[in-house]
Parts: structure tokens; C-alpha cells; sequence
């Protein structure tokens, strides 16, 4: 109970499969190209990180010192509220 297979039927489908190899491939050529544009994006963005690094580091730098001086900025302020209400009990005296 075989049904023989017609030739325009076989050369149809290898014509529909060549199509489709077609296609995928062209598919492929656009992924790869993709990934390279990707890729070179990348790149691209590494070296400006790169190229930014120094800065960035000196801005952690700074907001380090920053920090110390507010503590200090801190410890002098109760210095110096120590310091006048000493001088106000003096005053009293």
C-alpha cells in the first residue's frame, strides 16, 4: 500500500528545503553580524569604563575625604560647644 512519490512532488520539496537553507542561512549572517555590532559595542564600552576609571577613583577618593573631614567637622563642633559652656560656667563665677 505504498504510494509512489511523483517527481514534481520530490522536486518540489527539495526546491521548498533549498528555500528554507536559504533563508536559515541568511538568518545565520544576520545573527553573526549582530554579534559582532554587539561585540564591538562592548568593546567600545570597555575602553570608555577603561578611559573612566581614573576618574572614577578619584571620586571614591574624594567622597573619602569628604567623609573624614564631616566626621572631624563633627568632633570639632562638640568641641567647641564643650568649650563654651565651660567658658559660660566661668562666666558665672
Amino acid at each position: 500500500n505504498r504510494v509512489p512519490l511523483k517527481n514534481t512532488s520530490t522536486c518540489e520539496d527539495y526546491r521548498l528545503l533549498e528555500n528554507m537553507n536559504k533563508l536559515t542561512s541568511l538568518k545565520y549572517m544576520e545573527m553573526k553580524d549582530i554579534s559582532i555590532n554587539i561585540s564591538r559595542n562592548l568593546q567600545d564600552l570597555n575602553n570608555k569604563y577603561a578611559s573612566l576609571q581614573p576618574y572614577l577613583d578619584q571620586i571614591n577618593q574624594i567622597e573619602e575625604q569628604v567623609s573624614a573631614l564631616e566626621q572631624a567637622a563633627y568632633k570639632l563642633d562638640a568641641y567647641s560647644k564643650k568649650l563654651e559652656a565651660r567658658f559660660k560656667k566661668l562666666e558665672k563665677r
